[in-house]
This record gives structure tokens, sequence and C-alpha cells, in this order.
């Protein structure tokens, strides 16, 4: 066993000091007391958190899910644990069939040793309106079918789905029957105030990157965005690059959402790069100034990391540190229904050493040091 000791240790409710944290590969105890016999982790006086978990993330490093193979999953978990990431949902884009399914047949028979867990599928795309497209390729749009995914349910977690297209009422009742651990999740959606809060009643319950893909709230049709921010069940995530929303909205987003908000980084094969050419979904991307954009002008994911991610939201409001770190653990782990993002005694050891500016300094996955600032 292990004890980390001179700690700042971050719960959900608050930060302690003068506790120790011992574990093996779960959590075994949060105490003031050093037990015997164990292997002592000095933190130095540095932030201790659960580790962080990202729900949409399509690539990193110059690897994305969709190349479809081990190397490029592999590419992708030791790209960022760096940031803090020790769980993490494979996400994939709108592309040809094929292609998609080759995506899913990889992280299926994806086996890992150790480093970044991977929790499964985000299926972003193809079932999603046209109109609101984004960097995803329309031409291989869909209608929502279970054809195509039926041999991956067990590995599919979140779909992003466009409810008012044809077809999406009987695809989303169908998955909430059957599939109930399947986080729905509108997004890429041309729907009105109406079809959105509709839509809930069905099964949908997460919004993805709120106020992206989707249209603008207006004060006369406030569309999908009113619809998440006035119903407290439904969830949502956004990128908080400062370039997808406005920080301004950071502070409507803490007072309306709260404990359902999540920070994810929608990053793409050019995640961790500074600038130069990438792709996306077999697409030229252009990355310059942090921001990454198809060819016409429209942003193309981001080449955000997790821990930037919460420091510009915490720069930009007056969210508490145990409020901000639940939106990358406890919140997640929740709508997940996954035994990880709380350090309490039986949750998995998974953990993040980091200093004020939220620069990751140790980070710790199965109980096991993966990374280590050098």
């Amino acid at each position: 066993m292990k004890s980390i000791v001179n700690a700042k240790i971050v719960t959900q409710k608050e930060v302690l000091e003068g506790y120790v944290l011992t574990f093996d590969k779960e959590i075994v105890s949060l105490s003031q007391e050093v037990p015997k016999n164990v292997e002592i982790i000095d933190a130095k006086g540095l932030y201790l958190s659960a580790g962080f978990i990202d729900i949409h993330i399509h690539g990193s490093n110059g690897y994305d899910v969709m190349d479809a193979t081990k190397e490029a999953l592999e590419g992708i978990v030791k790209s960022i644990i760096k940031t803090g990431t020790t769980s993490f949902l494979a996400t994939t884009m709108t592309m040809s069939q094929e292609e998609i399914v080759k995506a899913l047949q990889n992280v299926q028979t994806f086996r890992q040793q150790e480093g970044v867990r991977l929790l499964g599928v985000h299926l972003e795309g193809p079932f999603i309106n046209p109109i609101k497209h984004g960097a995803q390729d329309p031409r291989h749009i869909q209608k929502p079918n279970m054809e195509l995914i039926e041999p991956f349910m067990e590995i599919i977690k979140i779909i992003t789905i466009a409810p008012e297209v044809e077809g999406g009422r009987e695809f989303t009742e169908y998955i909430k029957k059957y599939f109930p651990s399947i986080l729905l999740s509108i997004g890429h959606s041309n729907a009105s105030y109406h079809e959105a809060k509709e839509s809930f009643s069905w099964g949908v319950s997460h919004s993805t990157h709120l106020f992206n893909a989707m249209n603008p709230l207006y004060h006369r049709e406030p569309a999908v965005v009113g619809a998440v921010l006035e119903t407290d069940e439904v969830s949502c995530d956004i990128i908080a690059d400062l370039i997808h929303i406005h920080p301004s909205f950071f502070k409507l987003l803490y007072r309306l959402k709260k404990e359902q908000l999540i920070l994810i980084t929608d990053a793409m094969r050019a995640g961790c790069i500074k600038c130069g050419i990438s792709e996306i979904g077999g697409q030229k991307v252009i990355v310059k100034d942090g921001e990454a954009r198809l060819e016409d002008g429209t942003l193309a994911g981001s080449v955000l990391k997790l821990n930037e991610a919460l420091k510009n939201f915490y720069e930009h409001t007056e969210i508490t540190l145990p409020e901000l770190i639940s939106m990358v653990t406890s919140i997640p782990a929740k709508k997940l229904g996954l035994n990880m993002g709380v350090l309490e005694k039986g949750y998995k050891a998974d953990f993040v050493l980091f200093d004020e500016g939220f620069y990751i300094k140790l980070v710790i996955v199965d109980g096991v040091v993966c990374f280590r600032e050098e």
C-alpha cells in the first residue's frame, strides 16, 4: 500500500490539510494518521484530487480515435496523462460507415496494461443534423438506426444525437428502454426550444458542447441552449478554451447548472501541438494561436488540455476549488455510473497532484504512478 502525505486534498466539499490518503488499487482510507508499513509519497504541499475524466476527446499528439489502430489509442493515452486525465471516452466522428465500424472494433479489442483508462466510446455522429454538422462531414450523416451500433453496445457510453431528425424519437426511446445506462446527449442539433424540451421526455438527459453546433440563445427562440439551462435534470458539457464560448458565460453556467456541468476538451489530433497543419475526419485543419479550424474557418474541435480548461474556468468565475474539480471528476463519473472521481474508501485509486497554476506534477492510475514531472 501507499500513502500520500503533505497534500492539500480536494474533496467534493472542501480542501483538507493534515490528512493522509492511503490506497492500493482502491482507496483504503482518508485519515490524519499514517499507517504502518506503507510506501510514502510526499506531495510537498501540492493539491491532490481524484483523476480527471474527459468524456469527449477525439485525439491528441498526432493521433485520432478514427485512425482505428492500437498505436493511435496508445498514443492518446501517453499524451493526455500529462494533462491529469486518468480516464476518457474515445470519441468518434461522422465518417463512412466502414471507418466508424473499424474505430469501434478497435476500441472493443483494445487492451492496455497500465496508464489512462479507456472507459468506452462517445459516439458523436453520424446521427446528427446536416444543418449543424460543424466540422463533421455532412456526406456521411445517417438517420438514427441500430444496425450500425448494435454489435458495440457494451462499449458505447454516450451517443450524441439530433433528436429532431427523422427517426430521432424512436431511436431515443429505444435506447432509453433497452440500454438505460447509455447517456443520450443532444448535439449538432437544429432543434427548437420546444423540440429540445420534448426530447428530454423521451430520454435525452445531456447536451454536447453546449452553445456550439446548435442555434444560439435568442430571446424569441431559446432553442437547445435555453431548454438545457432551465431544465435541472439535464446536464451539459462545455469547451472552456476561451474560444468556443465567451468566458462571461462561465458565470451564468456555474449559477444555473452547478452539479450538472462538465468540462471537456473535444481535443482532436492536434491536441498538445502548438501550431501547424493537422486533420480531422479526413478534412484539413489549420492550428494557429490555440485554435483549430477547417479551411473555411469552421472550428474543428480544439487543442485544449483538461487542466487548462480548469484553469480557464477558475480564473473567470468565483467557483470554489472543490466545485471546480468536481466538473472533471465526480460529476462525469456519476453521469456514467462509474466507481471513481471521489476521494472516499472503495473508490478507484486514480489521483492527480497539481500546483496552483493547475500544472500537473504526478498522476496515479489504479494505484500506480504513471506520470511524474521531471
